[in-house]
């Protein structure tokens, strides 16, 4: 075939028939990363920063319950969202250090030196606040101090990720999943606030980007049967693109979320990225998928892709880790 004709083909096809790049790496240090998450990325989150609190600094739960909640199982899901009395922290608690004990997740008393927010919208009727109650007794039982968990449930919101202005309104319960809320009138920006609290001393938003989105290529973390997307994202700041040394945010959508369903809403409007731009942090936006057991395309924190999910190594956990740990490391 001809040079000319390739080029006519190439312009032809569209974007996603070509295959997206491989994640990139950059400096850094991959026991400075952080993650937060809505909904079923929220427990993913809390799952994430217990099993792996040896590296990740702080976590935020939008909308998530405790760490092993549904104890491996989804009939165990209804009462860590709104059917029924979700597990007492403290039972969940024995499972995590039985768990450490036998070198399934780091040790827990490396959680005291982590930070953690937490968020109940009032209007959300899809995870109960009673759950993310559950959720902080669940950290201050583990060794978190007070001071170093911050909890907002007075908000009139429904079940999203809330910003200043971006989404639906604040009550309600709809896809994308992002709200605009005022709290003590303001725009209430989650993203930043929950990155504030993990990481003293950022700068102010950035009012414009000067980084970029990317589409990287997920299928290389993507064992057999764990519902990851082909492809994920990841916001670049210019600074760490120019080599400077960057931390990584780990940002979890939620259930009916993923990029396939709801195109870029989490990963360009969420909030993270005006912050990231300025204060040189890395947001991965990693996908899930939909599968005959995911049908909603979920992350796993109730067990369906296998027993040792909520463990170091779990097929989404480590590839969540892997990703993580190769955004930093460039030599």
């Amino acid at each position: 075939m001809k040079l000319k004709s390739l080029l006519c083909l190439a312009a032809a096809l569209p974007l996603a028939a070509w295959a997206a790049d491989p994640l990139p790496a950059f400096h850094g240090d991959a026991r400075q990363s952080s993650v937060s998450g809505l909904s079923s990325g929220a427990f993913m989150a809390a799952q994430y920063q217990v099993a792996y609190s040896a590296s990740v600094v702080g976590a935020g739960v939008v909308a998530g319950g405790p760490y092993y909640c549904a104890k491996g199982a989804l009939a165990g899901a209804g009462p860590c969202m709104n059917a029924g009395q979700p597990p007492a922290a403290a039972q969940l608690l024995k499972y995590a250090r039985q768990f450490a004990a036998q070198r399934q997740i780091d040790p827990l008393d490396q959680l005291a030196q982590r930070r953690v927010y937490l968020f109940s919208g009032s209007q959300d009727n899809t995870v109960k606040t009673q759950v993310v109650d559950e959720a902080a007794e669940f950290f201050r039982l583990a060794g978190v101090p007070a001071a170093q968990i911050a909890y907002q449930k007075q908000l009139p919101a429904g079940h999203a990720q809330i910003t200043p202005a971006y989404g639906n309104d604040c009550s309600a319960t709809a896809s994308p999943y992002i709200n605009h809320c005022t709290w003590q009138g303001q725009g209430y920006d989650q993203a930043g606030l929950i990155l504030k609290h993990i990481y003293d001393g950022l700068q102010a938003r950035s009012q414009a980007l000067t980084g970029r989105i990317v589409r990287f290529n997920q299928k290389p973390y993507a064992a057999a049967g764990n519902s990851l997307a082909d492809e994920g994202f990841v916001y670049v700041p210019r600074a760490c693109a120019e080599g400077e040394t960057c931390k990584v945010h780990i940002a979890l959508h939620g259930c009916q979320q993923y990029a396939g369903k709801v195109g870029d809403a989490f990963y360009a409007h969420a909030g993270y990225n005006n912050w990231a731009d300025s204060n040189r942090i890395l947001v991965l936006y990693p996908q899930t998928t939909t599968s005959a057991v995911n049908p909603q395309g979920c992350w796993d924190w109730f067990g369906y892709t296998g027993p040792a999910y909520a463990w170091k190594s779990g097929l989404q956990m480590r590839a969540l880790k892997a990703m993580a740990d190769r955004l930093v490391s460039a030599p």
